[in-house]
Protein backbone atom coordinates (compact mmCIF):
# COMPACT_ATOMS: atom_id res chain seq x y z
CA UNK A 1 0.00 0.00 0.00
CA UNK A 2 1.22 3.47 -0.76
CA UNK A 3 1.54 6.15 1.91
CA UNK A 4 -0.60 8.64 0.01
CA UNK A 5 -3.21 7.79 -2.58
CA UNK A 6 -3.28 10.08 -5.61
CA UNK A 7 -6.66 11.18 -6.99
CA UNK A 8 -8.39 8.75 -9.33
CA UNK A 9 -7.99 9.22 -13.05
CA UNK A 10 -11.21 9.14 -15.09
CA UNK A 11 -12.15 5.89 -16.84
CA UNK A 12 -13.36 6.65 -20.36
CA UNK A 13 -15.72 3.63 -20.36
CA UNK A 14 -17.66 5.28 -17.52
CA UNK A 15 -18.63 8.18 -19.76
CA UNK A 16 -21.89 6.88 -21.21
CA UNK A 17 -24.05 8.24 -24.03
CA UNK A 18 -27.65 9.07 -23.15
CA UNK A 19 -28.53 10.45 -26.56
CA UNK A 20 -31.55 8.14 -27.05
CA UNK A 21 -32.85 9.04 -23.55
CA UNK A 22 -32.30 12.79 -23.51
CA UNK A 23 -35.48 14.78 -23.03
CA UNK A 24 -37.76 11.74 -23.24
CA UNK A 25 -39.09 11.32 -19.67
CA UNK A 26 -39.93 7.71 -18.93
CA UNK A 27 -37.39 6.25 -21.35
CA UNK A 28 -34.79 3.94 -19.81
CA UNK A 29 -31.76 1.90 -20.72
CA UNK A 30 -29.95 -0.91 -18.88
CA UNK A 31 -26.22 -1.51 -19.19
CA UNK A 32 -23.79 -4.08 -17.81
CA UNK A 33 -20.22 -2.82 -17.85
CA UNK A 34 -16.87 -4.31 -16.84
CA UNK A 35 -14.14 -1.69 -16.51
CA UNK A 36 -10.68 -1.48 -14.97
CA UNK A 37 -10.41 0.48 -11.73
CA UNK A 38 -8.37 3.68 -11.88
CA UNK A 39 -5.59 4.46 -9.43
CA UNK A 40 -6.65 6.02 -6.15
CA UNK A 41 -9.85 4.17 -5.24
CA UNK A 42 -9.36 3.78 -1.52
CA UNK A 43 -7.11 4.73 1.36
CA UNK A 44 -3.61 3.75 2.45
CA UNK A 45 -4.95 0.77 4.45
CA UNK A 46 -7.49 -0.61 1.94
CA UNK A 47 -8.11 0.09 -1.73
CA UNK A 48 -9.36 -1.27 -5.00
CA UNK A 49 -6.09 -1.76 -6.85
CA UNK A 50 -5.53 -0.05 -10.17
CA UNK A 51 -6.60 -2.42 -12.95
CA UNK A 52 -8.93 -4.46 -10.70
CA UNK A 53 -12.20 -5.21 -12.50
CA UNK A 54 -15.27 -3.17 -11.56
CA UNK A 55 -18.55 -4.79 -12.55
CA UNK A 56 -21.44 -2.36 -13.05
CA UNK A 57 -25.13 -3.06 -13.45
CA UNK A 58 -26.59 0.25 -14.53
CA UNK A 59 -30.07 1.66 -15.15
CA UNK A 60 -30.33 5.05 -16.89
CA UNK A 61 -33.75 6.70 -16.71
CA UNK A 62 -34.82 9.92 -18.37
CA UNK A 63 -36.68 12.29 -16.01
CA UNK A 64 -37.83 15.90 -16.41
CA UNK A 65 -34.73 17.31 -14.71
CA UNK A 66 -32.18 15.12 -16.50
CA UNK A 67 -31.01 11.51 -16.40
CA UNK A 68 -31.18 9.39 -13.24
CA UNK A 69 -28.36 6.84 -13.05
CA UNK A 70 -28.86 3.95 -10.62
CA UNK A 71 -26.48 1.08 -10.33
CA UNK A 72 -24.55 -1.52 -8.42
CA UNK A 73 -20.77 -1.83 -8.42
CA UNK A 74 -19.06 -5.11 -7.53
CA UNK A 75 -15.32 -5.52 -7.08
CA UNK A 76 -12.69 -6.63 -4.59
CA UNK A 77 -10.54 -4.47 -2.32
CA UNK A 78 -7.15 -5.38 -0.89
CA UNK A 79 -5.57 -4.11 2.27
CA UNK A 80 -4.27 -4.91 5.72
CA UNK A 81 -5.94 -5.65 9.02
CA UNK A 82 -5.30 -2.60 11.20
CA UNK A 83 -4.77 -4.79 14.29
CA UNK A 84 -2.55 -7.66 13.13
CA UNK A 85 -1.33 -6.27 9.78
CA UNK A 86 -2.22 -9.47 7.91
CA UNK A 87 -3.29 -9.02 4.28
CA UNK A 88 -6.99 -9.20 3.53
CA UNK A 89 -9.32 -9.32 0.55
CA UNK A 90 -12.71 -7.70 0.90
CA UNK A 91 -15.57 -8.22 -1.56
CA UNK A 92 -17.32 -4.93 -2.33
CA UNK A 93 -20.88 -4.59 -3.58
CA UNK A 94 -22.39 -1.14 -3.34
CA UNK A 95 -25.32 0.68 -4.91
CA UNK A 96 -25.47 4.28 -6.02
CA UNK A 97 -27.99 6.68 -7.48
CA UNK A 98 -27.19 10.04 -9.04
CA UNK A 99 -29.18 12.63 -10.97
CA UNK A 100 -27.42 14.19 -13.94
CA UNK A 101 -29.21 17.47 -14.60
CA UNK A 102 -29.65 19.14 -17.95
CA UNK A 103 -27.45 22.27 -18.15
CA UNK A 104 -30.39 24.67 -18.46
CA UNK A 105 -31.97 23.16 -15.32
CA UNK A 106 -28.72 23.67 -13.43
CA UNK A 107 -28.53 27.33 -14.51
CA UNK A 108 -32.16 27.97 -13.54
CA UNK A 109 -31.82 26.19 -10.18
CA UNK A 110 -28.55 27.98 -9.40
CA UNK A 111 -30.06 31.39 -10.18
CA UNK A 112 -33.01 30.55 -7.94
CA UNK A 113 -30.60 29.50 -5.17
CA UNK A 114 -31.96 25.94 -5.14
CA UNK A 115 -28.78 24.18 -6.31
CA UNK A 116 -25.05 24.49 -5.89
CA UNK A 117 -22.58 24.51 -8.77
CA UNK A 118 -21.25 21.04 -7.90
CA UNK A 119 -24.20 19.13 -9.36
CA UNK A 120 -23.50 16.60 -12.09
CA UNK A 121 -24.72 17.43 -15.57
CA UNK A 122 -25.63 15.83 -18.87
CA UNK A 123 -23.04 17.34 -21.21
CA UNK A 124 -23.28 16.75 -24.98
CA UNK A 125 -25.69 13.84 -24.32
CA UNK A 126 -23.08 12.14 -22.12
CA UNK A 127 -23.05 11.32 -18.40
CA UNK A 128 -19.75 10.82 -16.59
CA UNK A 129 -20.19 8.09 -13.98
CA UNK A 130 -16.60 8.33 -12.68
CA UNK A 131 -17.47 10.47 -9.64
CA UNK A 132 -20.55 8.54 -8.44
CA UNK A 133 -18.85 5.15 -8.93
CA UNK A 134 -15.66 6.23 -7.17
CA UNK A 135 -17.57 7.86 -4.30
CA UNK A 136 -19.78 4.80 -3.80
CA UNK A 137 -16.84 2.38 -3.74
CA UNK A 138 -14.57 4.50 -1.52
CA UNK A 139 -17.35 5.21 0.99
CA UNK A 140 -18.20 1.49 1.15
CA UNK A 141 -14.66 0.58 2.23
CA UNK A 142 -14.13 0.26 5.99
CA UNK A 143 -12.17 3.03 7.69
CA UNK A 144 -10.44 0.46 9.93
CA UNK A 145 -10.45 -2.90 8.09
CA UNK A 146 -10.20 -6.03 10.24
CA UNK A 147 -9.45 -9.63 9.24
CA UNK A 148 -12.16 -10.60 11.76
CA UNK A 149 -14.13 -8.62 14.34
CA UNK A 150 -12.45 -10.44 17.23
CA UNK A 151 -8.86 -10.01 15.93
CA UNK A 152 -6.63 -9.64 19.02
CA UNK A 153 -3.88 -7.89 17.05
CA UNK A 154 -0.18 -7.96 17.91
CA UNK A 155 1.59 -8.22 21.25
CA UNK A 156 2.60 -4.74 22.37
CA UNK A 157 5.80 -6.14 23.94
CA UNK A 158 7.25 -8.35 21.21
CA UNK A 159 5.04 -7.88 18.13
CA UNK A 160 3.97 -11.51 17.78
CA UNK A 161 0.51 -12.10 16.28
CA UNK A 162 -1.81 -12.99 19.17
CA UNK A 163 -4.37 -14.96 17.16
CA UNK A 164 -3.76 -18.60 17.98
CA UNK A 165 -1.47 -17.82 20.93
CA UNK A 166 -3.91 -17.91 23.81
CA UNK A 167 -1.27 -18.29 26.53
CA UNK A 168 1.13 -15.61 25.26
CA UNK A 169 2.41 -13.52 28.20
CA UNK A 170 5.48 -11.64 29.32
CA UNK A 171 6.86 -11.54 32.87
CA UNK A 172 6.07 -8.13 34.26
CA UNK A 173 8.57 -6.76 36.75
CA UNK A 174 7.63 -3.82 38.87
CA UNK A 175 9.98 -1.01 37.76
CA UNK A 176 10.84 -0.33 41.39
CA UNK A 177 12.46 -3.78 41.60
CA UNK A 178 14.46 -3.51 38.37
CA UNK A 179 17.73 -2.48 40.18
CA UNK A 180 17.50 -5.65 42.26
CA UNK A 181 16.81 -7.70 39.13
CA UNK A 182 19.94 -6.23 37.56
CA UNK A 183 21.98 -7.20 40.66
CA UNK A 184 20.67 -10.76 40.40
CA UNK A 185 21.70 -10.93 36.74
CA UNK A 186 25.20 -9.64 37.54
CA UNK A 187 25.52 -12.13 40.41
CA UNK A 188 24.55 -15.00 38.13
CA UNK A 189 27.11 -13.93 35.54
CA UNK A 190 29.89 -13.96 38.16
CA UNK A 191 29.06 -17.49 39.29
Amino acid sequence: MSATVPPAQPVKELVVSVHELARQPGASRQLDLAVKAPMGMGSPVIEVLEGQELGLELLLESVLEGVLASGTVTTEAQGQCVRCLSPLLLPVEVSFQELFSYPERVVAATEAGDLDNDSLQVIDDLVDLNIPVRDAVVLALPFRPLCQDSCPGLCSECGVELAGQVDHTHAKVDPRWSPLEQLAIEREEKS
